[in-house]
């Protein structure tokens, strides 16, 4: 790959992504601009930024920049042609990719249920400690105080033979 992703941004007007890229052979930094067509409020941001990852005239110019990236660029795009504003559009997206602890997931449908844990799995592979990291401790002992008010827990007070 001969070109390094710098910075990726939007342009409301025409609905463009716009990279900023290092170009390795030339030793030079330049920007492309890559127009949304066929883009509208009812489009599906997930498939538009698969089409222009995919897409043969800008696919190496997009290697370095993640789906995750793009989809939020769209959403952002979206988001204007609906006539949202750009901190509300934030908003929204923020929103949709964090996980709120109180939520049941019990009561999601298979495709939130499966972003929700994408999600999870991101924000825990980004807290993780590698062995690498200089703060890595391989054995780790807590103590956790024992004040003598232990809470009985009230599904294992009665006993397997009752439910039966």
């Amino acid at each position: 790959m001969s070109y390094i992703a710098k910075k990726c941004g939007i342009q409301l007007q025409p609905p463009s992504i716009i990279l900023i890229y290092e170009d390795q052979l030339k030793n030079n930094v330049r920007k492309r601009i890559m127009p949304i067509r066929n883009f509208s409020k009812f489009s599906d941001c997930s498939r538009a930024a698969e089409q222009l990852k995919n897409n043969p005239r800008h696919k190496t110019y997009l290697e370095g920049v993640s789906m995750q990236q793009l989809q939020k660029l769209h959403s952002l795009l979206r988001g204007h042609l609906e006539g949202q504003s750009l901190t509300r559009s934030l908003e929204q997206i923020q929103r949709e990719e964090s996980v709120d602890p109180e939520e049941d997931l019990n009561k999601l449908d298979d495709k939130e249920l499966t972003k929700r844990k994408k999600i999870m799995d991101e924000l825990f592979e980004k807290n993780r400690k590698k062995k690498d990291d200089p703060d890595f401790i391989y054995n780790v002992e807590v103590e956790f105080p024992q004040d003598g008010n232990l809470e009985s827990c009230g599904w294992d007070s009665e006993s397997d033979d009752d439910e039966f």
